[in-house]
């Protein structure tokens, strides 16, 4: 069976602007202000973690503990982020055409699998490895290991992963040993090595899969 694995923020799922939505909904129901939201905005953009509310409370002054912030912002989370129907059309096809399918991500391990549950994701994926499960983020090639090992295999000549950061998708896979389907969107560094293809849509990268890969 081949397989595929892929990227979740930014490639299966659109983070960014769930993330957004997500802290302003938290700060409004907790009654913070601005400073809270922007400190929010501005150290959390990229990834969070529970030492991040750790920190936000100590800061701030905070009366409710920093697990019960962190819980906050991973329900939200999962409330506001979505996947597309189109994306989730396309790895049910991928899946009919006997893929195996798997997510590599850094993050959270609560936070990335509750924004996969309530994507409807989680009823097509075969294996999930988060950094957070084992402390390994992209571009370390192991995290991808653990992916495949979740999806009850090993990396193999013909496996591909597909993401939209160049360095943490792109060379990571490129290091595990995967061919690679670079989601454009990100500008691409000119010192790294190229992918085996560009896309502009995850969608597309899975065309692709299912054209030079067509069910036997």
């Amino acid at each position: 069976m081949r397989l595929a694995l892929f990227d979740l923020d930014g490639t299966l799922v659109d983070r960014r602007s769930a993330f957004a939505n997500a802290i302003t909904d938290l700060t409004r129901t907790h009654g913070y202000g601005p400073d809270v939201e922007h400190w929010m905005l501005i150290h959390l953009a990229d990834r969070a973690s529970p030492d991040d509310f750790a920190q936000l409370r100590e800061i701030f002054n905070l009366d409710e503990s920093a697990a019960n912030l962190w819980r906050a912002y991973v329900n939200r989370m999962a409330a506001a982020v979505t996947c597309r129907p189109s994306v989730l059309d396309s790895l049910a096809r991928l899946k009919a055409a006997s893929w195996s399918i798997g997510v590599a991500t850094n993050g959270a391990s609560d936070i990335q699998r509750a924004k996969i549950r309530a994507t409807g994701l989680a009823d097509l994926i075969d294996g999930i490895a988060a950094s957070g499960d084992i402390d390994v983020r992209k571009p370390d090639p192991r995290l991808f290991e653990l992916a495949a090992a979740r999806c009850g295999t090993q990396i193999s000549r013909g496996d591909w992963m597909i993401g939209d950061n160049p360095e943490n998708d792109i060379v990571g896979g490129h290091k595990a040993g995967l061919l690679t389907v670079w989601v454009r969107g990100r500008p691409w560094p000119e010192s790294l090595s190229v992918p085996h293809h560009s896309v502009d849509d995850v969608t597309d990268a899975i065309d692709y899969l299912l054209t030079t890969h067509p069910p036997e």
